[in-house]
């Protein structure tokens, strides 16, 4: 089933159908490696309170670099942290500001997708200008000019990761919004004397929605390795909070004593970008078939 026909379906058919997509992408080796993934890191991110045996910031002088062992899973680092602890709360921070400036990035460039695509030749124009001009920007140096205004944040970083998805999704809805302000329905919706914001609500946005919420779910890790690389250069969590950045750069700094600084702090990386990246190819392929074709 197309994601065209899931969307014009009534809500109870289209949630009926949730069920043959979810067996399609268990049945994909790599979507359901993919779905575990997923699931392991959020479950373990949203009771990390509960299955960590330490709280992430208790310092124990005593213990610093301690190896792997039952009482620390991970071992230690330099304050003598369970790195355990730190690792399965800094992925709560760490989906925190994905899902959270996914979903601020996705939301602004629906926004600014439609009205680039559905309004005046003047106003779209003005916006593609303004596109081009924030992708223009290096991520890492819009993210040193935001700290230097703001300091190190966790709202610097969500504000870095906003302004540099948000262009992205405007471009490919303002595409579809193009192709689809001309289309039949829409045009006899206007004759009948339908509202812009009517139009853009019920006839426009439900037929754009699905694929940029795949790129959406695809863009989650990109999140990820944007908020553990500021963390790491010191512009993003500010210490004693816990990040998967921040430990990478103890573990980097003490390298010589500790090895298991830095796989500790790599591996979960690793294992949230192949989760999320393996489910969000599996929704693609899933939802659009013709892409897997291609390939």
């Amino acid at each position: 089933m197309s994601d065209q026909a899931l969307v014009n379906q009534p809500p109870r058919r289209r949630f009926a159908a949730i069920g043959p997509i979810f067996r399609r992408i268990v049945r994909e080796p790599l979507g359901a490696f993919g779905l575990i993934l997923v699931v392991i890191v959020v479950f373990s991110a949203l009771f990390a309170d509960v299955i960590a045996s330490y709280p992430p910031t208790k310092l124990s002088p005593a213990e610093r670099f301690a190896p792997a062992s039952f009482q620390h899973l991970l071992g230690t680092d330099h304050l003598g942290r369970d790195l355990f602890s730190r690792v399965l709360h800094g992925g709560r921070i760490a989906l925190a500001i994905a899902l959270g400036a996914t979903g601020l990035s996705l939301a602004g460039g629906i926004l600014l997708g439609l009205i680039a695509g559905y309004g005046p030749r003047w106003l779209d124009n003005l916006l593609l200008l303004l596109f081009d001009a924030i992708k223009s920007f290096p991520t890492v140096m819009l993210a040193l000019a935001l700290v230097t205004l703001t300091g190190p944040s966790l709202l610097a970083v969500l504000a870095v990761v906003v302004l540099v998805n948000v262009p992205g999704y405007a471009r490919i809805i303002r595409t579809q919004t193009l192709v689809l302000k001309s289309a039949e329905h829409v045009m006899a919706a206007r004759s009948m004397g339908a509202g812009t914001a009517r139009i853009l609500a019920v006839h426009i946005l439900p037929n754009v929605i699905g694929p940029i919420l795949i790129l959406a779910s695809m863009d989650i890790p990109v999140v990820v390795a944007i908020e553990a690389g500021l963390s790491f250069l010191g512009l993003g969590v500010r210490p004693p909070l816990p990040s998967w950045g921040a430990i990478l750069n103890d573990g980097f700094v003490n390298i010589r004593d500790s090895y298991w600084i830095v796989v500790a702090g790599g591996v979960p990386i690793i294992l949230t970008t192949l989760g999320f990246t393996f489910l969000g190819e599996t929704l693609r392929d899933v939802f659009d078939p013709r892409l897997k074709r291609r390939q």
